[in-house]
């Protein structure tokens, strides 16, 4: 090798991130050794120094809680599921990278270990009131329930609490915003604010009316309590994360909603006046009448993120719509649709992302029946019915040469990899 090429590949190597240092190795070095044109060369080394200034500018790119538009929330209230070791192979198989668990269970964390899966962890209501009175209490969870597993379990995002607000709990309601704040200044101490996002799931019960979209706002009851959580997610950048369940609303009102408006099937849709929106889906239309309330509010400009979405395959209370077949319509139109990374009517610039509830049927759940079949897979790992996915059958072979359309799908678009595609792209360019 040249001795330039030599020094700049060194270079290069110093600059990049461990986490890069496959890339490099697979798809940098093998295309500059391809290169044999000197003037091509000369480029491709000029490329490559205005690579490692950018890089050097750019600094370490922060970590995202959630990758690409589709996650799976992983509910564990059975007695009947496999190991989450077996789930992390069938969650990789599946390619889904996004998973959401209720609690912090030291086995499901461990069994993430290496996974390059992107986990969100959960302090469930009982912890609330402790954690909101006492920042060291939230310091102590995460130490021994985050902390203690980095950087192998990639823990992504803490969910505090679960659709805290809109219930009659209201000493619960006034813990919720303390211990955000708290866990949030918890992972500053330990220095992992930039690195996981700190949330909070809301019900539709925290709306005073949801229809039309643009006529949602939240409950005066609810708005004292929501309004500091606003403010300070917007001030950190969370989302607003709500639970959106169009079966939920199909079921209370069948004469009233049709069907097909629920199952992203064809149909009439609503027209909103006031907005002058169509909608030919129900889940849009839930999704904006968060972004309405949020706008009267006065946080027009926060993302609204799905933190759970699905629907029941059966029931023994028969209750409406809790069919197989309405279930795999609605979970195969939903993946369809986040997989185009669209926004919706109201906010078409802002990428739709969701968990779908739920990872597999769970045989413990209380209530009504139907919360017992919400699961795209059955506990022995096979698919409850089809939605399309493939390759559920984990493959030994890998690929041994890295193409850009891996690169991007794998969603190595950081600061750095940005650039490293450019520079692909132009020695690519080069050689041919």
């Amino acid at each position: 090798m040249p001795p330039d090429e030599a020094g700049a590949l060194q270079s290069l190597r110093r600059v990049l991130p461990a986490s890069e240092h496959g890339v490099f190795a697979g798809v940098v070095v093998p295309l500059l050794r391809s290169v044999v044109n000197r003037e091509a060369m000369r480029t491709s080394m000029l490329f490559l120094r205005c690579f490692m200034i950018l890089s050097l500018r750019c600094g370490p790119a922060k970590v995202l809680a959630f990758t690409g538009t589709y996650g799976i929330n992983y509910g564990r209230i059975a007695d009947n599921l496999p190991s989450p070791e077996r789930v992390v192979t069938l969650l990789k198989a599946a390619k889904i990278k996004n998973v959401r668990i209720y609690d912090a269970d030291h086995s499901v964390l461990n069994a993430f270990k290496g996974s390059g899966l992107d986990l969100t962890v959960a302090i469930g209501n009982e912890y609330l009131r402790d954690i909101s009175v006492n920042e060291d209490h939230a310091v102590s969870w995460i130490q021994y329930n985050v902390q203690s597993f980095l950087p192998d379990t990639r823990i992504r995002g803490i969910v505090v609490g679960n659709e805290v607000l809109g219930t009659t709990d209201q000493e619960l309601a006034q813990a919720l915003f303390g211990a955000i704040k708290n866990v949030y200044n918890g992972l500053k101490r330990l220095q992992l604010g930039d690195n996981i996002e700190v949330s909070t799931p809301h019900s539709q019960a925290v709306f005073a009316n949801s229809f039309p979209p643009s006529s949602c706002i939240f409950k005066e009851d609810v708005l004292d309590y929501m309004k500091p959580i606003l403010e300070f997610f917007s001030q950190i950048g969370s989302p607003f994360y709500l639970n959106a369940y169009p079966f939920l609303a199909y079921k209370y009102d069948p004469q009233n909603i049709d069907i097909n408006y629920a199952l992203f099937l064809s149909n009439h849709g609503v027209y909103d006046s006031k907005t002058d929106l169509h909608y030919d889906n129900m889940l849009d239309a839930q999704i904006d009448a968060a972004y309405a309330a949020l706008e009267a509010a006065g946080y027009d400009k926060m993302e609204v993120r799905i933190s759970e979405t699905g629907w029941a395959s059966a029931s023994t209370d028969n209750e409406t719509g809790a069919t197989i077949q309405n279930a795999r319509t609605y979970n195969f139109n939903l993946r369809k649709r986040l997989f185009k990374k669209k926004g919706t009517p109201l906010r078409p610039k802002i990428v739709v992302k969701a968990y779908i509830f739920a990872l597999f049927n769970e045989d413990m759940k209380l209530y009504a029946n139907s919360e017992r079949h919400y699961g795209l897979f059955e506990p022995n790992g096979s698919i409850a019915y089809d939605i399309g996915y493939s390759g559920l059958k984990s493959s030994s072979a890998s690929p041994t040469h890295l193409t850009l359309k891996d690169i991007y799908t794998r969603d190595w678009l950081s600061a750095y990899n940005m650039v490293l595609i450019c520079f692909v792209a132009v020695v690519l360019a080069l050689i041919i």
